[in-house]
This record gives structure tokens, sequence and C-alpha cells, in this order.
């Protein structure tokens, strides 16, 4: 599978066994496609395999390196089954991943304007793979998915019928993530099964999702990756007349408002240190724990109202690269929470779990660790398959 971003591609590869179960072979990236670009490999337990500088730049040519070092190790291109993407966002079409060809990726392009940051890099990484590999089949799986199962209130904005029927409402984010952690649950926390469950894939991309029989009916995301909570660079939710003060007042243009709201906000606007928790929490500059404290706060306003969505909650979990690995914003989460009769276990959430509530209390709380990749993986499998 290969996950683009705008200065890597990432991808692993997978191993069908005879029960049907994915293993993973390989992970590698290529980093910093528009400066010195290298090839990092490692095997599935995290051994290194390669690690080589990569002559040329762009992602043409980084998908061309990563489909030659895969050739020679796999013992050729009919080694392969198939090529899963992750795609950004998938619109009102697609409720599910789907193949890939020219019509789909017609589609794909006009919902550009609504992902600007990824859904180009990522519709890039399609047509340079079928450039290497036209054989080659392909699927995208879509982040926006997983959200389709929402009730139409919960995805309109108070906008005219005119501009919602052409596709101006909420769609969510992170949908393959929460899919993961709600396929995970029977193995990891079999009691959520079935339950009320906020999920908080909290990393540099953030955002909450409310889950009841195991599907989506709110999220923090709306139309783009820049609602709900504040991100690693990205502002989250803002009254729509900051905007209009932004271009009138400040005279910005458009270009010099979006590469605000998307690249120079969240954390790293905040803190003026970083859009990186790890560092914000090893740095001793004030402006830091500030940038902590108000993402801690909307993450619990935030939460709040996916209750309400919920009528209620029967377990809390987190994920992500934040929530994976931060016990302190666990813990602070979880003590503000503690108006929902969330109780935290201090020794269970300092070992990350998985259960990091007091036993038999509910709302319980976990940290389960979300991969993106092998819910690709499985999506392509099965379409393949069919």
């Amino acid at each position: 599978m290969i996950n683009a971003g705008s200065s890597s591609i990432k991808f692993s590869v997978f191993e069908t066994g005879s029960n049907q179960d994915l293993s993973v072979l390989v992970r590698g990236q290529v980093e910093d496609l528009d400066g010195s670009p290298q090839l990092q490999v490692s095997d599935g337990h995290g051994h290194n395999l390669t690690r080589q500088a990569v002559p040329g730049g762009g992602h043409d040519h980084a998908i061309q390196v990563i489909h030659n070092w895969c050739v020679q190790r796999f013992g050729g291109e009919a080694a392969f089954a198939g090529v899963g993407h992750r795609l950004v966002h998938g619109g009102q079409s697609y409720a599910g991943p789907t193949l890939v060809d020219e019509n789909v990726l017609a589609q794909l392009e006009r919902l550009i304007p609504l992902a600007p940051l990824h859904q180009p890099t990522q519709i890039a990484a399609i047509r340079a793979v079928t450039k290497v590999a036209p054989q080659l089949r392909q699927v995208a799986c879509f982040d926006t998915a997983f959200h389709r199962s929402q009730p139409a209130l919960a995805q309109e904005y108070a906008l005219p019928h005119s501009l919602t029927s052409r596709g101006i409402h909420g769609y969510g984010f992170h949908g393959l993530s929460y899919e993961y952690i709600v396929a995970s649950l029977a193995s990891v926390a079999p009691e959520c099964v079935g339950r009320r469950l906020i999920v908080a894939h909290l990393g540099s991309g953030a955002s909450l999702c409310a889950i009841s029989q195991s599907r989506s009916v709110a999220t923090t995301m709306g139309m783009t990756p820049l609602d709900g909570l504040p991100m690693g660079t990205r502002c989250g939710a803002l009254d729509p007349g900051v905007v209009l003060y932004l271009a009138q007042h400040e005279k910005m243009s458009a270009k010099a408002i979006e590469q605000l709201l998307y690249e120079q906000s969240g954390l790293l606007g905040i803190s003026g240190v970083s859009g990186d928790m790890r560092e914000l929490q090893s740095s001793k500059r004030p402006a830091a724990g500030h940038a902590i404290d108000l993402f801690v706060y909307r993450v619990g306003r935030e939460l709040g109202s996916m209750v309400a969505a919920l009528s209620g909650l029967d377990a809390l979990i987190f994920t992500g690269g934040i929530g994976e690995h931060s016990p302190q914003v666990r813990a602070r989460v979880c003590r503000d929470a503690g108006w929902l009769g969330l109780s935290l276990d201090e020794d269970a959430n300092n070992k990350s779990g998985p259960r990091i509530s007091v036993a038999a209390r509910t709302p319980s709380a976990w940290v389960i660790p979300t991969d993106e990749n092998l819910m690709i993986a499985r999506h392509t499998r099965s379409l393949l398959d069919a």
C-alpha cells in the first residue's frame, strides 16, 4: 500500500497467508522529495534493510525507485496482486474502496479544493504507479468513507440548499483509522463492541469520532480536514468571520489565508515553537505549555459535543501519535472528563494500557494503536478477491 504526502511517500508490502490473514513484509518511505530524497526500508520486525540516497526528486521518480526495489526484492512484478492507496477525500460518491480507472481519477481531481494539501499528491502517486506498472490493479481507500453512515443532519451546514446540494457539507476524515479501531475491539476490548464510543485520533492531524453500533454518527472534522480540534499546523474550528476579516482588513489573498490556516496555525502557530507535541512537552517556554493547554481544552469541549451526539458514553479510546504516546495528554483529557464518571488508572495510563481507566467503572478509557496501512491492505485484498 502507498500513502503519499507532500514531501514523502510511505509504503508497506503485505503477504496474504493461507487463511487470508495479512502480515507486513516490509515498510518503507522516500523522504525529503523536494530536497535530498532517501529511500529507507525495514522488515516487518523493524530491522533495517536499506537506507540509500535517491538521485532526482518528485513523486514520479520516488514511485519508480520504490517499484524497482520491490520488484527486485520480491522476484518480479507478478508477485504483486495490486496496490492500495490512501485517499483523504472521496466526496459523496465513495462510501467504500474502489478500483481506480480514469473516470475515478477525474472525480477525485474535482475534490482537490476540499483537501488541497493531500489530494493532489495522492492522485499523483496513483498516476505514477500507472506509468511504471500499467497492468497492476490499484484500489483507492478513502478517509471519508467511514463517515457516510452519519445521519444527514449531522453532516449539514446552515447554508442555502442550493449550496448544500452541490456538496458543501461535512464529510469527516481519519475514517480508515476509526474503522481499524472498531475492527480491533473484539480482540482488545470486547466489552466495547457495539457500544457508544468516542475515538480520539490525536496526532499532527486530530479529530474525534462518535461511534454507535460500530457506525460513525458524528465527527469533529467537516468539509475539509481543517475543522474541529487544533492540530500540528492546522487551526481547527474557526469563526468564518475571521477569514472575512483577514481578507477584508488584513488584505490577505485566498492563497495566503490557505497557507496560514493549513501550515502556520495549530500547535505551531500558538506556541511559536513547534507543531510536534513531543517538542512542546519537552520545551520550557511558556508558549509551548499554553499550546498544550489550548489543545487539551478544545479536546474536552469537543468531547462534550460528541457525548451529546451519542446521548451518553460507554468508552473513550485514544489513538494516533499523541493519543498513543502521550500519557500526559491522555491524563489531562481524562481528568477533565471526570464529569462523565471517567476515572483514570494512573499506573495503567503510564504503561499505555490498553485499559487506562479504573476497572469495572463506566465509562472506560483505552489506548488502542491504529494501523491505517493494514486497513488499506485489508480493503485492497478484499476488493481484488471479489
